[in-house]
């Protein structure tokens, strides 16, 4: 791998944004686009779908035969409240192979002897995230059910563009929810990307079994996510 390359991969993961190398096999030449800074129109379904899927593949682009590969962020989710649900995703999280960050001002539930091997920190959102941004391969969920904690980090969310935003709440809480952010300004359509209630629909009772649900949700919103506009050349 050339050095310049290597330069260009190394800005990439240090600014957590996605990254391919596109190697012409005739020539031999590569060349790296990163996330967000465009690359020719007619590249854009071979390159989003290496970018969606995170595996390298071999695709024909502008009638050259090339093979794409691809350097995605380490997936993070970020969980809002010590609870429960969050105990369990603790476990299952890293076997999935996502980072995980707990985020609760709550002492009595954000202890160590409850959350082992996860990084907990024990403080309010609002001084946590301005300190580590959210990001779109960042998933967060939100399950305190205690709209002080949980709304700011679901906003922070939503503009941050993450892949996945889950809060906890029956459909009538989130209705409450809802009305909440609207008043604070938030358009519908950032609303609409709420998963509530959270989880897919698997009729999940334990908080284990949420967990499971949640878990599932985020890894399918991961590999499905729409990259939109977001690798396009101008």
């Amino acid at each position: 791998m050339q050095l310049s390359t290597l330069e260009k991969l190394n800005e990439a993961r240090a600014a957590r944004r996605a990254a391919v190398v596109v190697n012409d096999l005739s020539s031999g030449r590569a060349q790296v686009f990163i996330e967000g800074e465009g690359f020719p129109a007619e590249w854009e379904a071979g390159i989003s779908e290496t970018l969606r899927s995170g595996r390298p593949s071999l695709a024909t682009l502008a009638e050259r035969s090339v093979f794409i590969n691809t350097y995605l962020p380490p997936p993070r989710l970020v969980v809002i409240g010590a609870v429960h649900i969050s105990q369990a995703l603790a476990r299952l999280a890293p076997v999935a192979g996502f980072d995980m960050s707990i985020i609760d001002p709550r002492t009595a539930f954000a202890t160590a002897e409850r959350f082992h091997g996860v990084e907990l920190l024990a403080d309010w959102p609002e001084d946590v995230l301005p300190m580590r941004p959210l990001d779109p391969y960042t998933a967060l969920a939100a399950v305190t059910h205690d709209p002080k904690i949980d709304d700011y980090p679901i906003r922070a969310a939503l503009d941050a563009g993450c892949f996945y935003v889950g809060a906890l709440g029956s459909r009538k809480t989130h209705a409450s929810r809802v009305e909440r952010l609207r008043s604070a300004g938030v358009p519908e359509e950032a609303i609409g990307r709420i998963k509530a209630p959270i989880g897919l629909n698997i009729g999940a009772a334990s908080p284990a079994e949420i967990a499971i649900a949640v878990l599932a949700e985020i890894i399918g919103a991961l590999r499905h996510r729409d990259r939109g506009e977001q690798g396009r050349a101008a």
